[in-house]
């Protein structure tokens, strides 16, 4: 019983990880390295994260600096920047790039919000879906009579009670991008 916990808690914590992933790649007119992290750069024929060949700082609230450790990336950099959907032109001086983040429209401001609600409710479901096949191997195992009924109906709460703090968590970490969104 408690294995069966600690498998779905660990499970609905990995969902709630990989939507606060997805929430720091939404560009929201503030300057963050979290933005880059979807990127890979060809690295002497190896797709690299612009993280692992390159140091990334914010200097003010809305600029990106990307200073490669080889010079002789830039230009594969640069063309990774460009090629990406993230909408933002680096300016190259020849030895850093310096990514200026536009401030989105309100029209952009409702779509990212509409993204970000969609991508939540995925998280939802996926948390959902480990609850019932949680609750499933609980019926099972008290189909086996491995457990009592008394203790599959108090792991079936106890399931419930960590399925409703994870959503809530969902719902907060929402909440949180949105202010952010619509606030900048």
């Amino acid at each position: 019983m408690q294995a069966l916990l600690k498998d779905l808690e660990s499970r609905m914590s990995a969902a709630i990880e990989a939507l606060a992933r997805e929430f720091a790649s939404v560009r929201t007119g503030r300057a963050s390295a979290a933005l880059l992290d979807v990127l890979r750069v060809d690295y002497y024929g190896t797709p690299t994260p612009i993280n692992q060949m390159a140091s990334i700082s914010t200097p003010d609230a809305r600029t990106l600096v990307i200073q490669p450790w080889e010079a002789s990336q830039l230009k594969a950099v640069e063309k990774a920047i460009i090629a990406s959907d993230l909408g933002v032109t680096p300016m190259n001086d020849g030895k850093i790039l310096r990514l200026t983040m536009p401030s989105p429209t309100e029209e952009r401001r409702k779509q990212l919000v509409k993204t970000i609600h969609k991508m939540a409710e995925e998280s939802r479901v996926a948390v959902r879906n480990v609850r019932r096949e949680a609750n499933d191997r609980l019926r099972a195992m008290a189909k086996d009579k491995k457990v009592s009924e008394d203790e599959e109906r108090r792991g079936h709460d106890q399931i419930q009670k960590v399925t409703d703090r994870h959503v809530a968590r969902v719902d907060e970490l929402l909440k949180k991008k949105e202010q952010e969104i619509l606030s900048f």
